[in-house]
């Protein structure tokens, strides 16, 4: 790496030290021209794919997949009224899986020739013969027809890395000058925008193409009383989205009131940073004098910018089969929800609780016609009226369930990395009957409204949990009474999904999502998104963060 390179990346890291889970940047820094560069061609992509699966079935594979892939990143960086960073950066190669004896071989190169693809193919074969050695079991995937040739592309109006830099700093600076001028001490404020260029071929008969937009816009506000020496944060009620530059092109009708009482504004399909910088200012400077929580059992107004964190958490990771069988054990691994534990019919929540794992949803990070093993993607339900019916897999996993079809939930954080089991966007379905949130929180004699997802701690088998927050509001005979600080809740996971009392209609269903997943070892990273409406939990334990024990 060159000493620029190295320093260019260093103030890249260091610009991102205040802001919220800051997506690593894989790849070569480039010039911004390349990520302007035309998307890989089908057609070439499938020669060289031929290439590869050849080599592997002429080796003795008994099944190949090949994955080609260019990844584009670019990140933007300031603070109060100064660019830290500009980052752009590629990485292209392919990755080769194979069965051969019964067992998985994996190799990658960024020889992108048809003798580099050969080559890793072969390699894998290699690796994957060696590996039977130890194998106890031969892997059974479950049947997957081939599709052809086809293709899929993320539903953009306006691919962001077309819009020039200099438009997108005067954004970004923008909303830092909103932030200052409405009592900030110090603002960060960062972009974050990805491509993903997957083309994906199997010896099944699938030549899969298929073009990923991400986008983020994202900023962390800190207000400090220089009296005291006490200061409060607030960070952007902004979600990641699997969208281009229109997100940024904020939409009336995408803006959604939190209750009554309180200034919380949520975003759908489109985001106003401006609004939102202005606002998160304001609440930093009345968290410094709001009142501090008293603890105890309240009932919870969960906004659905911070219940999508406690979705993620204590159901999405639980019910990934791997964990379930204890493959997944080394990285916050296993899962309280066994298959012992389905099997006695115990209730996961109310009545009321219906989640669905969906990587189709639209505007979703996890938007995607095929997964990175060649299965198109659907709908299905996890959790029905409360009780657990299904969990996420793969190929190789499905017969372990009883079951004949993956459901299309596999993935790579990059070709040089080998796909496995990764989470869906996994969403609370929003309830049937008509219901704001005004009207739900009517209906609470003691409780908190939270939006915002903040810190949180949750065990090795996502059981036993604890969240925060951003902004906190007393509610107090059905009306919001002020401002709260210092909020936790605690819980174990059946608990509070079975205090499910109320959710609000679709009109409030909104996203939220995470580009960085953590999960595997070595550890990939995904993007994943989780909707819900504002949903109520009913005499959940409270404690006050700032006492001491």
């Amino acid at each position: 790496m060159k000493r620029r390179d190295f320093v260019g990346l260093t103030s890249l890291a260091a610009g991102a030290l205040f802001l919220p889970s800051f997506p690593s940047l894989a790849g070569e820094p480039v010039e911004l021209a390349r990520l302007l560069d035309p998307v890989m061609d089908a057609a070439i992509n499938k020669r060289l794919a031929d290439a590869a699966l050849n080599a592997a079935k002429s080796a003795g594979a008994s099944y190949a997949d090949v994955r080609i892939g260019r990844y584009l990143n670019q990140a933007l960086f300031t603070r109060e009224k100064q660019v830290q960073n500009i980052a752009n950066t590629e990485s292209y190669g392919a990755g080769v899986r194979v069965i051969a004896n019964g067992t998985w071989g994996f190799a990658a190169t960024n020889n992108v020739s048809e003798a580099g693809l050969a080559k890793a193919a072969q390699l894998a074969v290699q690796i994957a013969k060696a590996n039977a050695k130890a194998q106890k079991e031969p892997v059974k995937l479950a049947p997957q027809k081939g599709y052809g040739e086809v293709s899929w592309k993320a539903p953009i109006q306006q691919n962001a890395f077309e819009v020039p830099i200099a438009q997108k700093v005067d954004l970004l600076l923008a909303a830092n000058a909103k932030a200052m001028e409405n009592g900030a001490s110090f603002v960060n404020s960062a972009l974050f925008q990805v491509n993903e260029q997957k083309y994906f071929a199997s010896t099944d008969g699938s030549y899969i193409d298929q073009d990923i937009h991400r986008i983020w816009p994202t900023f962390g506000i800190t207000v400090v009383d220089r009296s005291t020496g006490k200061f409060r944060t607030r960070q952007a009620l902004s979600a990641s989205m699997g969208l281009g530059y229109e997100y940024l092109t904020p939409k009336a009708q995408d803006k959604i009131a939190g209750p009554a009482g309180s200034d919380v504004i949520g975003y759908k399909n489109s985001y106003d940073i401006l609004e939102d910088a202005a606002l998160a200012a304001k609440q930093t400077k009345q968290k410094l004098t709001a009142k501090s929580v008293t603890p105890g059992k309240y009932d919870l107004v969960l906004d659905p910018h911070h219940l999508g964190l406690t979705i993620h958490e204590s159901v999405g990771h639980p019910l990934e089969l791997d964990r379930v069988l204890g493959y997944e054990a080394n990285f916050a691994g296993t899962s309280f929800a066994t298959l012992d534990w389905k099997k006695q019919g115990k209730p996961y929540g109310s009545k009321l609780v219906n989640i669905v794992a969906d990587k189709r949803q639209p505007g979703s990070l996890g938007a995607v016609g095929y997964d990175d093993e060649g299965v198109q993607t659907k709908e299905w339900d996890l959790i029905k009226d409360g009780k657990l019916v299904d969990y996420q897999k793969i190929r190789d996993q499905a017969h372990i369930v009883g079951q004949n079809e993956s459901d299309g939930c596999c993935y790579a954080q990059s070709w040089q990395d080998v796909q496995f089991q990764r989470m869906p966007n996994v969403s609370l379905r929003p309830g049937a009957q008509k219901l704001s949130v005004d009207d739900m929180v009517k209906n609470v004699e003691k409780g908190i409204y939270i939006a915002g997802n903040g810190s949180f701690s949750i065990d090795q088998q996502r059981y036993n949990f604890q969240f925060g927050g951003q902004v906190f509001y007393a509610i107090e005979n059905g009306k919001i009474t002020g401002m709260l600080e210092d909020v936790a809740y605690q819980a174990n996971t059946l608990e509070f999904w079975n205090s499910c009392a109320a959710t609000c209609d679709q009109s409030d269903y909104r996203l939220v999502g995470f580009f960085n997943d953590g999960k595997g070892q070595p550890s990939q990273s995904s993007a994943v998104s989780h909707g819900s409406a504002t949903t109520r939990f009913n005499g959940v334990n409270v404690i006050n963060t700032a006492r001491k024990i």
